[in-house]
């Protein structure tokens, strides 16, 4: 069985234009692209598009913006573009007019190895939990979230210093590769989706909070550098510093975990010339890089170079 694919790709950001671009120079028929609307950032509040919408504008797509996805007009223009499989990544949760409406289906690529971490940030809690291995799985959409049968899966190995930054871009090749590799199993008819296996140990990957994107100083050393390197660059972990009778909002970006023993209270901060160290559960967290409010991201030897540390300074 053969069947010529004209596909509609539904992403936005950074992770998605990866993907968009391997199909466009593979040659595949692409009929129209769906991406989020124009919206206002930076201190201007200036529109901006997405990242989606510029490649898919520089390599002359058909674009749709709709803000919601089930009105009607979306839904006709959508069915007037006659595809026949829809590809979806990094892109919002589908009703299901829209997905079960071409004949083929519309599979998704997700950066993780399915059941494990369902949900809107797989990359960023895969290394939080200290996870060695990971992946990327392609599946047919249903109607919950990230349930639907698997197509493919790659593993990908998670170094140990890898950060947020470092995963999402070689799981966005790996992706990439997977998307082209399932595409040409539907093509030919060979996609053979098997259910998802079922598993009592289900981890999951919850949009990331201001809430718990917070670091516990009160872990263990090992468990804080994960939960940095997991959030870095973004949207990065964060903590409050009291220090000369002031109380701020850092960002923390990097950092290193010497094991040690001794009788400080967590978050409990030591600094020289050019380290700063914090106490946590079994040994201290040497700060890297940090950001101050309404300041740049800094090494710490140049924060140290001007900025003072009271002795009763902490980070909570």
């Amino acid at each position: 069985m053969q069947n010529d694919l004209r596909i509609v790709f539904m992403g936005t950001p950074d992770f998605a234009v990866g993907v968009l671009k391997e199909m466009v120079e593979a040659g595949e028929n692409i009929v129209g692209v769906i991406t989020a609307p124009d919206r206002p950032a930076g201190r201007g509040r200036k529109l901006m598009a997405s990242a989606v919408k510029g490649y898919a504008t520089s390599k002359g797509l058909k674009i749709l913006q709709p803000s919601n996805l089930k009105d009607e007009s979306f839904l006709e223009e959508l069915k007037n573009l006659n595809a026949n499989l829809q590809v979806v990544v990094a892109f919002r949760m589908l009703p299901k007019a829209v997905w079960q409406m071409p004949k083929l289906g519309t599979f998704n690529l997700h950066a993780s190895l399915l059941p494990q971490y369902r949900g809107a940030a797989p990359i960023n809690w895969a290394i939080i939990n200290n996870e060695e291995k990971t992946g990327v799985t392609t599946f047919f959409i249903d109607e919950k979230i990230d349930t639907g049968s698997i197509i493919a899966n790659k593993e990908v190995i998670i170094k140990k210093d890898e950060t947020a930054k470092t995963l999402h871009d070689k799981l966005m090749d790996e992706g990439a590769k997977l998307v082209l590799e399932t595409l040409e199993r539907i093509e030919q008819g060979k996609a053979n989706p098997k259910p998802q296996p079922e598993t009592s140990n289900l981890k999951e990957a919850p949009k990331l909070t201001p809430e718990n994107t917070r670091i516990d100083w009160t872990k263990p050393g090992k468990e804080i550098a994960a939960f940095i390197r997991g959030l870095s660059p973004y949207p990065v972990a964060w903590t409050i510093l009291y220090n000369n009778n002031e109380e701020l909002k850092v960002k923390i970006y990097s950092v290193s975990f010497e094991k040690a023993t001794h009788n400080l209270e967590p978050g409990r901060i030591q600094t020289s010339k050019k380290h700063l160290k914090v106490a946590c559960a079994d040994g201290f967290i040497n700060i890297n890089e940090i950001q101050l409010p309404g300041k740049r991201k800094m090494e710490i030897a140049a924060l140290l170079n001007g900025y003072i540390f009271d002795e009763d300074s902490k980070l909570c």
